[in-house]
């Protein structure tokens, strides 16, 4: 594996750079907050709605254009007019002036119930979700007991004990709404804290209160804000309702509620009286709804980006396509087979950006692989390997964008295809294997049944046919006793096993191209050659070619024929592994070939790349390994440049021809 020095040569970040403080990074933070936050369409005109209800309930005195008890017997059940804008309610109150006030009851509400509501729950959520046990068991019984009886009957039975008013009532519902709250917080703090970040904090000797508090916590705030925003609402709703029962507010004070409550009695000689306080009830929810979508999009674990991308017209016109349908260009230019297993032409993977402008994360990206041929996809991370493989399966994520001039599996163009057309060719076309048996199988489903499954949508066989090419199908990839282990889970299994297990789900339907991203690395050195000794005879025997993605050069070595070098986004070298290995073009493979240990080098230390891989958007201009690179010159930096197509070993650097590099032995 590839050594480098985050903290040494230009490319490091500015992070790691002295100089650059934590005021810089939270002055970014506040930023990207801002962009995510207001991009979204719906939140200005769900803040200003927000704002107008807190500044009318702050300032209401001084808002009101008169006191909202007043009576006028002679102005009654009046229409808008220019003296009363909306209008009078049967006292003669105005009921602008009604309006206004009760914005002041909506925040006075919302602030006591959602403060007892998240002081009571997240905290005692966190604490039994931590700690388990006896805790949680006491605590979720009574919980239990609570959400089991209807809300409204506790709520009741709560104020039959504290007595009617805005207060108790508010109390009440803070109590009631405690729970979801609680039972939220429990369920996110139960998966976080087998996490591998928390039981690194626990080695470090942290405690409880500081992991929950701090490692924890900030990890599932997403939810909670949802929910907070969810329960703001249902708590404004819920004190209309308590205040059209009487139980809240009390007449003659103004609130929503109890303008609901004397529009209910009269609607049918002036119905105008229930549109005010619906219409602001109906407005303040929404806004509060989506409010609480957009803080939830902005901050925590899994942000979308709000921008949204097209993916690039292709034009085969210029170059003229051939039989397979692969642009004849590209073909002539790279000595594409025509019954290549794989090619690619001329990938660009690109996702959105904050900023608005498309980010470009994989460009120009050209590879093929022929049959019974296996190809080495190799780099640091962050290079892209992962995202270029995802995208012959078209499984770019969302909102992600994969153009290209043509990728296509087993001669069938991938790129444009729909996603019902490439469900036909996953599986059956091309499958991947991945780099965590234990994550990528189901722990739901036993071992035969994910196998069979697979069997019967791609071949249509029977239930019974189907196990019984499971079976099959474990014996091929060397597991003992194949008909007790197809009945066994997945965590019934060692991780050796349940990577061969993974490796015959794709192979179940016989695929042209396995694709294998890192599918050794989570495994000890002796089960490694072991996997790569069953893969090497599982491509004798069916014959198909394989994209094999790694960090270690060694494994290389060992199964690929030819080797793909890539770096920051593109492709930088690419030849015959023994031609790879003993004569590199470019400087970048040179580096990762010297941070290979070797038995002839004993003794010495191993050389280390200076810098860092540039991030997505900050790649130079002209060769983007220069930064990094012994051997740059301003000729490098000068110009973008294009990889040698001419010749079986190409390289992506315009001093190959004159530079001597050392290989590997």
């Amino acid at each position: 594996m590839t050594l480098v020095s985050p903290d040494s040569g230009p490319g490091a970040p500015p992070a790691s750079r002295p100089g650059a403080g934590a005021a810089s990074d939270l002055l970014g933070s506040r930023q990207r907050f801002a962009r995510r936050f207001f991009a979204k369409r719906a939140v200005i005109p769900a803040s200003l709605i927000v704002l107008a209800v807190l500044v009318a309930g702050i300032f209401a005195p001084w808002l009101a254009p008169y006191d909202p008890l007043d009576q006028s017997l002679l102005d009654t059940m009046q229409g808008p007019s220019w003296e009363h804008w909306l209008g009078t309610d049967d006292l003669g109150r105005d009921v602008l002036s009604r309006l206004i006030f009760g914005a002041r009851i909506v925040l006075i509400a919302v602030a006591q119930a959602m403060t007892v509501a998240v002081v009571i729950g997240v905290p005692i959520g966190l604490f039994i979700g931590y700690m388990g046990g006896w805790w949680d068991r006491i605590v979720m019984r009574v919980v239990e007991a609570v959400i089991s009886v209807p809300g409204i009957m506790v709520v009741i039975v709560i104020i039959t004990v504290l007595g009617t008013g805005l207060t108790k009532a508010m109390i009440a519902l803070g109590l009631l709404f405690s729970t979801a709250f609680l039972r939220l917080a429990r369920g996110l703090v139960i998966a976080e804290r087998e996490e591998l970040y928390v039981r690194a904090a626990r080695v470090v000797g942290a405690g409880t209160g500081r992991i929950v508090r701090k490692q924890i916590l900030p990890n599932i705030a997403a939810p909670l804000i949802v929910q907070f925003t969810l329960t703001t609402a249902a708590v404004l709703l819920a004190e209309a309702g308590l205040s059209f029962l009487g139980l809240a507010v009390q007449p003659p004070d103004a609130s929503w509620g109890t303008m609901l409550t004397t529009a209910s009695r009269f609607i049918n000689l002036h119905p105008w009286l229930a549109l005010p306080p619906g219409i602001a009830i109906a407005l303040v929810v929404l806004a509060v709804n989506l409010l609480g979508d957009a803080i939830r999009d902005s901050i925590g674990r899994g942000v979308g980006e709000t921008a949204t991308l097209r993916p690039a017209a292709r034009d085969f016109s210029a170059a003229g396509t051939g039989a397979d349908g692969a642009p004849a260009s590209q073909r002539e230019r790279t000595g594409v087979p025509s019954d290549a297993a794989l090619v690619i032409s001329s990938l660009d993977v690109q996702f959105p950006s904050p900023r608005g402008v498309p980010l470009t994360v994989v460009s120009d990206v050209s590879l093929h692989v022929r049959p019974g041929e296996t190809l080495g996809l190799v780099g640091e991370s962050g290079c892209g390997k992962s995202v270029t493989a995802m995208a012959v399966l078209g499984l770019v994520p969302e909102p992600g964008a994969a153009t290209a001039e043509a990728i296509l599996v087993g001669g069938q163009d991938v790129a444009a295809m729909s996603r019902r057309d490439l469900q036909h060719i996953r599986g059956t076309q091309a499958a991947a294997i991945f780099q965590d048996p234990t994550t990528s199988l189901n722990p739901a489903f036993r071992i035969g049944d994910q196998l069979s499954e697979i069997l019967r949508i791609k071949r249509g066989m029977t239930r019974k046919a189907s196990r019984r090419r499971a079976v099959e199908l474990l014996e091929m990839v060397g597991i003992p006793d194949a008909a007790a282990r197809a009945r066994a889970f997945p965590h019934e299994l060692s991780g050796g096993m349940a990577q061969r297990v993974a490796i015959a789900r794709a192979l179940s339907c016989e695929p042209k191209l396995l694709i294998a991203d890192e599918p050794t690395t989570a495994l000890d050195v002796t089960v490694q050659a072991e996997v790569l000794a069953l893969l090497r005879d599982l491509q004798r025997e069916l014959g198909m070619g394989m994209l094999f993605i790694t960090h270690d050069l060694a494994v290389v070595a060992d199964i690929c024929d030819r080797a793909a070098v890539m770096y920051a986004g593109e492709i930088v070298e690419e030849a015959e592994v023994t031609e790879l290995f003993a004569n590199p073009r470019h400087p970048y493979t040179e580096g990762l070939l010297g941070a290979v240990p070797q038995a002839a080098h004993r003794g010495t230390a191993l050389r280390a790349i200076p810098g860092v891989v540039p991030q997505p958007g900050e790649w130079p201009t002209g060769c983007r390994f220069a930064p990094r690179c012994p051997y740059s010159t301003t000729q490098c930096t000068a110009a973008p440049v294009e990889i040698d197509v001419q010749h079986a070993h190409q390289a992506r650097c315009v001093r190959a021809a004159e530079l001597t590099l050392d290989g590997a032995e």
